[in-house]
């Protein structure tokens, strides 16, 4: 299921070619749903693992055209994680404060300390796509920044963290459900915002820029994940097994304890 969606190093990212309603070979929703549940709660089992062991962290950054899911996502995977093993970060409009900087130095403050798992709900990708769409950068400036996220990622997986990068793939039809979806529920009006239909118009622009960035930074260290998201349920499913996989093959190991306890009787 997984190497079905996964970006291969110097591969293309063919998002124009990916259904967006893959339900990569899954069973069913409500069949499914065990599936699920099963791969949140060995996450549970390695994140206690992994914060244990003080030594490795796992990044996930979540990337997609609004109402793709992010928020949704972090939801499900991290059900039933112990809340002070995981660092969510949100990434919006740069504050005055972080503009007088480079523009990772935002992200590099709050990437996941060892033993934790970070998830990145937008990214620095924002910063080589969004920017260009905004004409903020030029495609020449992209391509450096680019280079910058590559080596960037590259330092980040060196120095003990791992890390994977999931488009969430929702076609504009969908997109458009669930924007009305918003609009028509007034418990959820909150989270409409009129730009997003600014955002909306330039669809064709986003992806054609996601798909170079996406190509062009999927590496060995940092690889991408384009995951179908029409269908909540095989997004869940998906982007927990990149998860489970990612700490499965971190391997954490639980510390050995001090010498002599067994012998410790507790009055």
């Amino acid at each position: 299921m997984i190497e079905h969606v996964r970006v291969e190093p110097g591969e293309a990212a063919r998002l124009a070619s990916r259904d967006t309603r893959d339900d990569l070979g899954l069973p069913g929703k409500d069949e499914s749903k065990e599936m699920r549940d099963d791969l949140i709660a060995r996450i549970g089992g390695l994140q206690e693992r992994l914060w244990a062991e003080n030594r490795q962290s796992l990044l996930l950054v979540l990337q997609g055209m609004d109402t793709a899911g992010k928020d949704g996502t972090i939801r499900r995977v991290t059900t039933g994680v112990n809340p002070q093993g995981i660092r969510v970060a949100g990434f919006k409009a740069p504050s005055s404060n972080e503009l007088d900087r480079d523009y990772l130095w935002r992200l590099h403050a709050v990437v996941p300390r060892r033993g934790e798992i970070g998830i990145f709900n937008r990214s620095q990708y924002e910063d080589i796509v969004t920017t260009q769409v905004l004409g903020i950068v030029d495609a020449d400036h992209a391509a450096r920044r680019m280079h910058h996220v590559v080596e960037w990622e590259r330092m980040l997986a060196d120095e003990g963290t791992t890390i994977v990068k999931v488009w969430l793939h929702i076609s504009k039809d969908e997109q458009r459900e669930r924007l009305q979806s918003r609009l028509d529920r007034p418990e959820k009006r909150w989270k409409f915002e009129v730009g997003d239909l600014k955002t909306r118009d330039q669809w064709d622009r986003y992806h054609e820029l996601y798909e170079d960035a996406i190509t062009t930074t999927s590496t060995a260290h940092a690889p991408w994940f384009v995951v179908p998201a029409d269908r909540k349920w095989v997004r869940d499913v998906a982007v927990a097994q990149i998860v489970v996989d990612a700490l499965s093959a971190m391997d954490p190991q639980i510390p050995q304890p001090a010498a002599g306890l067994d012998d410790i009787v507790v009055d």
